[in-house]
């Protein structure tokens, strides 16, 4: 009989999961699920310092700083406005730049949404949450049930620490001095790129995480933060685009062998 595992009581239900449902053998293991979600989250989490001092040494006060990552919640973001507000930049200006870079979580909802299916209610809660490193855990997992798990906690562990370390950062920023000598704003991104590296598996993934990188940094100084990155995607739909062109005449040639 295949083994059977459940959630404790009360932690199904939190996260859209019924109170006794089961997953058979071959499912990857909660705990498995939890221990990947906690990782990508306290990773992560703790660059919300860097966000902190990055924000106000760029001049922004502390209440501006927290209620950024309270409400914006996608560091990106938090960091192409600031970025963009400490070299002089027109609020608007970085405020539309910065709308622009997370418009790509509207594209992770698209997708989350089908995966997770979870109750109407819950919705306009769970989409603060859609970003890129819960998109990163949610999407590989083998069943909805550890989709949900990964989603959840990688959500609230990223929530509460990012939270919790931009007030931090914040509140230390005049003791370190010049932030931009310390290059924090990097910080995010490195971290996030060190805990994707490992998932790109196939040589497709390779090349279009290469072309991703290539298109981002030569639009880089002619277009405006945010734009960049969006455009960067189209690496995805270009790389599928021609391996479907190349397995396809792989087969006209096979076929055209075959009837000699």
């Amino acid at each position: 009989m295949a083994e059977q595992t459940t959630l404790p009581e009360g932690v199904g239900e939190a996260v859209g999961i019924p109170h006794g449902s089961a997953t058979v053998l071959g499912a990857k293991p909660d705990s498995a699920v939890v221990r990947d979600a906690l990782g990508v989250g306290i990773a992560v989490g703790l660059s919300g310092f860097a966000f902190g001092v990055t924000s106000a040494g760029s001049g922004l006060s502390l209440l501006q700083t927290c209620a950024l990552s309270l409400a914006v919640f996608t560091g990106a973001s938090q960091f192409a406005l600031v970025g963009a507000l400490a070299a002089g930049g027109n609020p608007y200006t970085a405020a539309a730049g910065a709308f622009f870079l997370g418009v790509r979580n509207s594209f992770y909802g698209l997708r989350l949404s089908q995966l997770l299916a979870l109750p109407r209610a819950l919705r306009p809660f769970a989409a603060q949450w859609v970003i890129d490193e819960t998109t990163a855990v949610t999407l590989p997992q083998p069943t909805r049930r550890a989709a949900r798990i990964g989603f959840a906690v990688t959500g609230l562990t990223l929530y509460v620490l990012w939270n919790l370390t931009t007030l931090l950062g914040a509140l230390g920023a005049e003791a370190l001095g010049d932030t931009d000598a310390w290059g924090l704003d990097a910080a995010s991104p490195a971290v996030f790129l060190a805990l994707l590296a490992p998932m790109l598996k196939s040589t497709t993934e390779r090349i279009t995480a290469a072309i991703a990188v290539l298109l981002a940094l030569g639009l880089l100084p002619v277009l405006p933060a945010g734009v960049p990155v969006l455009l960067s995607a189209l690496a995805a739909p270009a790389v599928l685009f021609l391996s479907g062109r190349r397995k396809g005449t792989s087969r006209d040639t096979a076929a055209a062998e075959e009837n000699r």
